[in-house]
């Protein structure tokens, strides 16, 4: 067993090796970035873009816009912005537009009232985009893996078939980073997403889905550091489709729930994308913020791992608490939170992953290929796969580890109770430019840590700072207690405004 100053150094040395690989890569930035007329997308001038996802299909069940009007708006926005943001990767417009027609020609032949037809279609009509590793039927699903450029989905993942059957219409799929394991949405299919409040900054999360949404284009997809409104807890909706696919302890980590501009989009939208996993929650459940119980933490405590929070996001969270009720304090170390994110996941081989199933891969080869312009992989998974192969099961530490995970989950679940958030940063930085997180590897575990921990998250934007980049916090509770986390989002949302349109910073 290595030395506790043995694995300081090498941990050290991997993140000097980062810390390079970063430069080169700004460097490679700063020449070959496309160049464009401005750092943000342009700002909406359509106000049906600003609507949101319940009041469009409120608006369309009662006849009162059409769905053709609403889905034509939304393609000339993704025609106006994604060539700057790279979001949407393959667009189905002309089957969107058959199926808006269908929706009106549905209306028009049938005067059923707006409850029945709100029951039946609770988002008839309202455009979404589906993330690339998710099965979209006719639409690649490679996730980014270069091996699988040629796979199309023949059918629709579960959650996709849920949002169809509840009315929503795919405009296209998103992108996402290579296998969805790193947090910059990059890879060598479809290239990289661009942050629409700085076009020279990551998109955040594993998905494109953060800068199509804040972009005024649709989306259901999952959390995201850009901090758009979205939701997630363990096991609730269905994985079934996606690539790839998780198996053991994976399926543990691997959540998916929906993402929105609007908060009051999230609970219906979960309604929908659960299916029979909506009993597990308790989303009709009454929720007084006031008498919640707030408890918070500005920092993981510190860690050479990890970057410190922003001042920025720290006072962003100050201005919630100050405004707010009695906010009472629990504190931790960063020992507990890496470990617990860690320790709880069982030996997984990513390289069969890379190699699709296929011919493992040699990652050190890789690394090699990679410094010389060859390899098909990202260095993210590279670097995954090389730190994979360090990885030695040793039954005493994985002990430890598993004691220290178990406890904190047990203060975290006996604190917060039926009647408790916890409020942390998402992220200790606001979106950094892009190559910057390949300095900064671990800075995930802000969110990492809850999906350990199987607790349910949601995601709120506290507006801009001072240079036009999303703020935001993630709200916590203990286990199937969405709703809590759902109601302190829209409380932020009523608050704090919520999302801020790009480009007029």
């Amino acid at each position: 067993m290595a030395s506790p100053f043995t694995a300081r150094v090498q941990l050290l040395l991997l993140k000097a090796v980062g810390f390079l690989i970063g430069l080169v890569g700004r460097a490679a930035l700063a020449l070959g970035s496309p160049k464009f007329d401005s750092r943000t997308t342009h700002p909406v001038t359509e106000p049906l873009l600003l609507l949101s996802g319940v009041q469009l299909s409120k608006l369309i069940r009662q006849r009162k816009v059409k769905c053709i009007d609403v889905i034509q708006a939304y393609i000339n926005r993704i025609k106006d912005v994604n060539p700057m943001i790279n979001g949407i990767v393959k667009y189905r417009f002309e089957a969107a537009e058959k199926e808006a027609h269908a929706v009106d020609q549905k209306l028009a032949d049938k005067q059923e009232d707006e409850a029945t037809l709100e029951k039946k279609w609770p988002f008839l009509g309202v455009p979404v985009t589906v993330k690339e590793a998710f099965q979209l039927q006719g639409m690649p699903n490679s996730s980014g893996l270069v091996n699988r450029r040629d796979t199309i989905s023949k059918t629709d993942a579960t959650v996709v078939a849920l949002l169809k059957e509840a009315g929503a219409i795919p405009l296209g799929i998103t992108n996402c980073s290579e296998l969805c394991m790193w947090y910059e949405s990059s890879n060598n299919i479809y290239g990289r997403s661009n942050n629409p409040y700085d076009l020279q900054h990551i998109a955040g999360g594993s998905s494109g889905e953060a800068v199509l949404i804040g972009s005024q284009e649709p989306g259901a997809s999952s959390r995201s550091p850009m901090w758009m409104q979205g939701t997630r807890d363990l096991g609730v909706v269905p994985n079934k489709g996606q690539f790839p696919v998780a198996g053991g302890a994976q399926e543990w980590f691997q959540c998916t729930g929906p993402m929105c501009r609007y908060a009051e989009d999230l609970t219906p939208m979960l309604r929908v994308m659960a299916g029979p996993g909506i009993k597990k929650l308790k989303l009709d459940a009454k929720v007084y913020v006031k008498d919640l119980k707030f408890y918070w933490m500005e920092h993981d405590g510190g860690s050479f791992l990890i970057s410190k929070v922003d001042q920025d996001l720290i006072q962003a969270q100050k201005k919630v608490i100050l405004n707010r009720i009695l906010i009472e304090f629990i504190y931790s170390q960063t020992d507990a939170i890496m470990y617990s994110l860690w320790i709880t996941m069982e030996p997984v081989k990513f390289v069969d992953l890379l190699g699709d199933h296929g011919k493992p891969i040699n990652p050190l080869w890789e690394l090699i290929k990679w410094c010389l312009g060859l390899s098909r992989y990202t260095i993210p998974s590279i670097g995954l796969a090389l730190f994979e192969e360090k990885l030695k099961y040793e039954n005493e530490k994985y002990k430890k580890f598993k004691a220290v995970e178990e406890s904190l989950h047990k203060e975290l679940v006996e604190m917060l109770g039926d009647d408790g958030v916890f409020l942390y940063p998402s992220h200790p930085t606001v979106a950094p430019k892009h190559h910057v997180p390949l300095t900064r590897p671990f800075n995930f575990a802000y969110t990492g840590v809850f999906n350990a921990l199987g607790l349910p998250v949601t995601q709120c934007p506290l507006g801009l700072n001072a240079k036009g980049l999303p703020l935001g916090i993630q709200v916590v509770a203990g286990p199937f207690n969405d709703h809590l986390t759902l109601a302190v989002a829209q409380y932020f949302e009523k608050s704090f405004g919520g999302w801020v349109c790009p480009g007029k910073f």
